[in-house]
């Protein structure tokens, strides 16, 4: 429940669309309603500006869905990330106005169209085509916080003028999600270009001594390039989040 939807519950209130003890019931969960296997944080939205964000994975469908449903109420957007097909079929039957994006494991709701609220654009880099379900986990939970998104795909180091061909579209935002496995080099290579944040994301992809993404966290965190900040290994969610607050600001 976001500030608007306060103002709305003390508006039908004054107006005598609803009593007193119908608006004092639907405040009795805030900040947190208790169903039994979740403590689903109703508050969230005033705190942070997002409701709260439900981690699909380790978690049944039944659990989902009734989070889901306790939510539903009193949000009008949800993400659900890392979901796999066969749970997001499940709550595709439930909520039929839900889309599951496969490739980047993450299923949004909404119930009308996100606004945008972000200053200014968000643009998201992959390094290799293999790096793409992490770029699009970052770019769909930037774009459902209320951002303007844009992702370019398969630019990283090993054919370095596939990046110049996009100079103008770096060079025009805000923040700079960048997503590389392997060696990691790309981050510091879009960094180096502007003078804006850059969130670099190491991704698991690559074959021995990436050592499941460790390789390309290190050389992101050992960057030379003083406007790199970094994220854990996969956690596209982590970087969209964290540009779309800075985008914000």
């Amino acid at each position: 429940m976001d500030i608007t939807k306060i103002e709305q519950l003390f508006n039908e209130v004054i107006n005598k669309n609803i009593t007193i003890k119908d608006a004092v019931n639907i405040l009795k969960k805030m900040p947190f309603e208790d169903i039994g296997f979740a403590n689903v944080d109703h508050h969230r939205s005033i705190r942070k500006g997002f409701p709260e964000v439900i981690f699909g994975q380790g978690k049944t469908s039944f659990q989902i869905i009734g989070i889901m449903k306790a939510m539903v109420s009193h949000e009008n957007r949800i993400l659900v990330t890392r979901i796999d097909k066969s749970k997001a079929d499940e709550v595709c039957k439930q909520f039929p106005e839900s889309i599951y994006y496969e490739d980047a494991r993450i299923l949004t709701l909404e119930k009308e169209p996100v606004k945008v609220s972000g200053r200014g654009k968000i643009l998201v880099l992959s390094a290799g085509t293999s790096d793409i379900p992490i770029a699009k986990e970052a770019y769909l939970t930037a774009k459902i916080m209320g951002n303007d998104v844009t992702g370019v795909y398969d630019v990283g180091v090993a054919g370095i003028h596939r990046l110049f061909e996009y100079k103008d579209l770096i060079n025009s935002a805000s923040v700079l999600i960048v997503v590389a496995g392997m060696e990691g080099a790309l981050p510091s290579v879009v960094a180096g270009l502007v003078n804006r944040p850059v969130i670099a994301v190491p991704t698991s992809i690559g074959y021995g001594v990436s050592f499941g993404g460790l390789t390309a966290l290190f050389a992101m965190l050992n960057s030379c390039a003083s406007n790199v900040a970094v994220v854990n290994i996969d956690n596209g969610f982590g970087a969209g989040y964290m540009a779309s607050m800075i985008n914000n600001l």
